[in-house]
């Protein structure tokens, strides 16, 4: 038995789950998602908690049950409290302006970029330099931060480009002056 997959989900109040064949729509205060339930798997509301259960012993049902109950948990939490990441831009000139749902990048190019926000994340900026996004949907959320940062990752010299608030860069150490070329 999957030890992820088999724990319950709490149900805040103010939070709905309606499943109606295979599909599961989770409706509260900041919105609704949908998650279509994988063959094999079954869906119990009893109070306010959810319990998924698997229909057989299949490898790719195992497989799934696991990764189902963490979905829809994170579906339930999203749409009663939502996720947020913060992004830290370092690097002299580097900086980031907020424009509907578009931020304005300049990161050290000899064009600034536009990125496009997808619908469903809205984005925050903070001092030019801290952007903050949230979601109600979690994956949608990561792949857009890391979408972001892909476009400038931090390198490992001066740490200047993206990156995550509270990330540890390895640095590394640079050229030592004059050290090796006397003699």
């Amino acid at each position: 038995m999957s030890r992820i997959g088999k724990l319950p989900i709490r149900i805040p109040e103010k939070v709905k789950v309606h499943v109606a064949d295979g599909v599961v729509r989770v409706e509260g205060p900041k919105g609704t998602l949908e998650h279509r339930l994988p063959p094999g798997l079954r869906l119990e509301v009893s109070g306010d908690s959810l319990h998924v259960s698997r229909e057989s012993e299949s490898r790719t049902v195992r497989g799934l049950h696991g990764l189902t109950q963490r979905l829809l948990a994170n579906m339930v939490e999203g749409v009663h409290a939502g996720f947020s990441r913060t992004l830290e831009i370092v690097g002299v000139g580097y900086r980031a302006e907020g424009r509907g749902q578009a931020i304005h990048l300049s990161l050290g190019f000899s064009h600034p970029i536009l990125f496009q926000l997808p619908p469903g994340v809205q984005a925050r900026v903070d001092k030019q330099t801290v952007v903050t996004l949230e979601s109600i949907d979690k994956q949608l959320l990561g792949e857009t931060v890391a979408n972001i940062r892909r476009l400038r990752p931090p390198e490992p010299y001066k740490g200047k480009g993206i990156k995550y608030a509270g990330e540890v860069l390895r640095r590394k150490a640079g050229k030592a002056a004059g050290a090796a070329g006397a003699g």
